[in-house]
């Protein structure tokens, strides 16, 4: 595999971040050079990456013999959307355009590998670490995080890379991928806390739950008691749907490769959750204006019956999903059994 090298300066990738946040006061030429310069960017982050992902994997077997390790690099629509939230921020100084994760069993195991990475000698410099495990996010998030600049005395061309590792249990990535696929078909960003207030509330207390069975911090603002935090649950996902969208939205992810093939670039889910029944349709890119008017007809029927629901979202988006939780499938499943344990007591 050939690597790709960083080709411009820290000025010019500033340049371009700021470049495509202001697009629609900028010109197409201008577009194009911050795309290209932003893509080399982005890309030159494959390699120390790669060499962070192996040292994971390396540390993670003498801690959990079961552990999930995965990377990715972030998508330019999430490295878009973050400078919008953080006008201040360059894009050459954002940590996690390049980061890699290990799932294990407990929280003592990630406190293990916190460790184990703490003695580990290795030139890369320890930057930033965030435990958000024992000072959850307000949304719920409960995770650590470890950003590392790459420094290396062969390869010295990436010297200077932001590399984020993520150390987080199989409850916390259950809860995580649960939030990224209501995100995905609600299309809303519910990760950084954007989007509709019921569903943000189900996701902070049901992690409140998750963060007490653990034996760690609850989440800021959400009520401790125990039998008022599951009561809130039960009423919230009732209301809310919650167990049928997530198993009929995993449905759909795992058989998208059939309309992908097909050449659909748009996918109109019309959903039934009182009769478990979902159709989809699909249309490709030069058929957007008739995907909007379907679904505009579809969600006005939607409206007239219980249980019905309407979305219409890209394939580009559902196999992002796909690709930044490899296991969604299974983690999915694991945060909708977990949910209805706590549902029943």
């Amino acid at each position: 595999m050939k690597w790709i090298e960083p080709k411009y300066s820290k000025r010019r990738v500033d340049w371009a971040g700021r470049t495509w946040v202001q697009y629609q006061q900028r010109d197409r030429h201008d577009l194009v050079v911050a795309f290209r310069i932003a893509s080399n960017w982005r890309s030159a982050h494959a390699f120390p990456l790669n060499t962070f992902q192996t040292f994971l994997r390396q540390r993670v077997r003498a801690v959990c013999k079961d552990a999930v390790v995965s990377q990715r690099l972030k998508r330019f629509p999430s490295m878009i959307r973050k400078l919008v939230h953080y006008p201040h921020m360059k894009l050459s100084q954002m940590q996690d355009i390049g980061g890699c994760r290990a799932v294990v069993d407990t929280v003592t195991n990630v406190t293990a590998m916190q460790d184990a990475y703490r003695q580990a000698r290795i030139r890369h410099v320890l930057v930033n670490s965030k435990d958000y495990i024992m000072n959850p996010k307000t949304s719920g998030y409960r995770s650590v995080h470890l950003v590392y600049r790459y420094r290396s005395d062969r390869k010295t061309v990436y010297n200077g890379r932001l590399i984020e590792v993520q150390l987080r249990t199989k409850l916390q990535h259950a809860w995580a991928t649960a939030v990224e696929t209501a995100s995905t078909f609600l299309q809303q960003d519910l990760k950084s806390s954007h989007g509709n207030i019921q569903w943000l509330g189900f996701f902070a207390l049901v992690s409140s739950v998750f963060a007490q069975e653990e034996d760690c911090p609850g989440i800021p603002g959400v009520p401790k008691d125990v039998n008022r935090l599951r009561s809130d649950v039960r009423a919230l996902a009732k209301e809310l749907n919650v167990v049928q969208t997530l198993v009929a939205n995993c449905e759909v992810i795992r058989r998208i490769d059939i309309p992908q093939e097909q050449g659909w670039h748009f996918i109109l889910l019309e959903r039934r959750l009182d009769q478990n029944r979902v159709i989809a349709r699909g249309y490709r890119r030069g058929q957007i204006a008739t995907a909007a008017r379907d679904y505009r007809r579809a969600e006005n029927n939607a409206r007239n019956i219980d249980g019905a629901d309407a979305v219409l979202v890209s394939v580009d988006s559902i196999q992002s999903l796909k690709r930044a939780y490899p296991n969604y499938y299974l983690d999915t499943n694991i945060f909708v059994r977990e949910l209805e344990r706590v549902m029943e007591t």
